[in-house]
């Protein structure tokens, strides 16, 4: 992956200023490689450095113990969050679920709900987790408080236990690096690094920070076959991404950063979603990005999911795929014309986080080469363009 020159993939990324305050907005890059695509050259050595700090941390240990009360008392454990934080929590809650399981705790309650919606009808029990990357989202404060009125003990994964979402959380996990792109990756990294901990934590299983690393690695194989990918679906009219299992929270994640970074309107269904009334609004200015690299119950999901792209074929939908390697030569080439990104296999790993941090870096590569094909700059979100800074005022930040 090629980082702008001058910056250092490996060195430790900023942390939030001192004291608390917003980040700084992204410095404006005439063209790439852009801050975000430095962000996702870090990710390796990011990941070395959260799983090492979480795997001692004493808030790590503390959200364990929660997590087992609740579990324990039949009370639920609720993940939120808005935007990238939400879609990372909704990969935590995967991730969770997975490790409950294993220890045991089969019918644990663990669920995501979105931020504003929570705020409005919290749980009297259990636990709130809130992933916030700089921990000043007013809305999933306002769901933090809310649920630690209405008598559930609260958490919350941030940057920094300094900021607004540390002062109300009962328990804080600090990540300590910020983002340098407002299209946030790294942001989206780091509360699955967390998550991986904490479901190591529940499992008595050991998370291996060099094989979470080498499945967020990328070289040059990637980058060609991203290009050739953006090059076929770069000019599309829309875009929709499909996945089931735990590939969902990464399908949400990569329609909301296709739509910050190139600004090609995006939609998110689920597998099986996508074949029930959706067809008839595509057609051959339609992209199709199918994700699937979870483990579980996979040769039922390939079954589906070749379905799906024979009948995206039929319409003459631009198909592509981020598709785990063992699947490349089951999965006829001809029902991905837009081409495929491989995406890399640990057995060791629990499913979830295997096919959460290999399809990472891979859609957010392929995001940034949208973003290149169509001639837009993915660190700002379109907030360098007055209309939308102020619209963004308008809806407050």
């Amino acid at each position: 992956m090629t980082a702008e020159s001058g910056f250092d993939p490996t060195a430790p990324l900023a942390g939030p200023p001192e004291p608390w305050a917003y980040a700084a907005a992204p410095t404006l890059r005439d063209g790439p490689p852009y801050h975000m695509t430095d962000m996702i050259a870090a990710e390796p050595s990011v990941a070395r450095r959260v799983i090492g700090r979480a795997a001692g941390d004493a808030g790590v240990a503390e959200l364990v113990a929660a997590i087992r009360t609740a579990v324990d008392a039949g009370a639920p454990v609720v993940v939120t969050g808005c935007g990238t934080s939400e879609t990372a929590g909704m990969g935590m809650v995967d991730i969770l679920r997975e490790a409950l399981g294993a220890a045991g705790s089969t019918g644990a309650v663990v669920v995501s709900e979105q931020a504003f919606e929570l705020s409005l009808d919290p749980p009297d029990r259990g636990l709130v987790i809130g992933v916030s990357h700089e921990g000043g989202t007013a809305a999933t404060n306002a769901a933090l408080r809310a649920a630690r009125v209405a008598g559930a003990r609260t958490a919350v994964v941030t940057a920094s236990g300094r900021s607004p979402a540390g002062g109300v959380a009962d328990i804080v996990v600090e990540t300590g690096e910020l983002d340098q792109s407002w299209c946030h990756t790294i942001g989206y990294i780091s509360p699955l690094l967390v998550a991986a901990i904490v479901g190591a934590g529940l499992s008595g299983r050991n998370v291996e920070a060099e094989r979470v690393a080498g499945l967020l690695a990328i070289d040059a194989r990637d980058e060609s076959a991203a290009e050739r990918i953006a090059a076929q679906i770069g000019s599309a009219r829309q875009l929709l991404v499909i996945a089931s299992g735990a590939d969902r929270a990464a399908g949400r994640e990569m329609a909301l950063k296709v739509e910050e970074a190139s600004w090609l309107p995006a939609t998110y269904r689920d597998l099986e979603t996508f074949l029930h009334g959706h067809l008839p609004a595509t057609g051959t200015e339609t992209g199709l990005v199918l994700i699937l690299a979870e483990r579980a119950a996979r040769a039922t999901r390939l079954e589906r999911a070749m379905q799906a792209l024979t009948a995206a074929q039929v319409v003459g939908i631009r198909a592509a795929a981020i598709l785990a390697t063992d699947l490349d030569a089951a999965l006829a080439q001809e029902l991905t014309p837009a081409g495929r990104l491989l995406v890399g296999e640990d057995p060791d790993l629990p499913s979830p986080v295997a096919s959460l941090f290999a399809t990472t870096a891979r859609l957010q590569l392929l995001t940034e080469r949208l973003a290149r094909a169509r001639g837009t700059n993915p660190d700002l979100i379109r907030r360098d363009d007055p209309t939308y800074l102020r619209a963004a005022d308008a809806a407050g930040g």
